[in-house]
């Protein structure tokens, strides 16, 4: 019942920005976490910002620190992932993720811990 709709990639030239949303439904957590992870051809999914739907807990890769910001709206269950200075390193396939476990830090950074995956959406950095 659990769904993740993941939107707002697209095209956008070297050093431009582009805001990510994913909108949960179904959960019945209090304290479920959301998280971003992107995965490029050939490499593996990686972890990209986490946040807690419930509480100020945020965890960003050191990849993107400092130039993504993940946000929240609980009330309306979604999450936004802001990015500004994208770079053809950045180009993805972003996806969202939720879990109801209990996430720390170092957890809440791997992917086999989400229990549900948004279908992703395609973030090319291009000029």
């Amino acid at each position: 019942e659990v769904q993740l709709q993941a939107s707002g990639g697209g095209l956008v030239q070297p050093g431009g920005s582009l805001r990510l949303s994913c909108a949960a439904s179904g959960f019945t957590f209090s304290n479920y976490i959301m998280a971003w992870f992107r995965q490029a051809p050939g490499k593996e999914r990686e972890f990209v910002a986490a946040i807690k739907m419930s509480g100020g807990s945020i965890y960003y890769a050191e990849s993107v620190k400092g130039r993504f910001a993940i946000s929240k709206d609980r009330a309306k269950n979604t999450m936004y992932l802001q990015m500004h200075s994208l770079s053809s390193e950045d180009t993805a396939e972003y996806y969202c993720a939720g879990t109801g476990r209990g996430l720390i830090s170092s957890t809440a950074r791997l992917p086999h811990m989400y229990d549900y995956w948004g279908q992703g959406t395609l973030v090319t950095v291009s000029s």
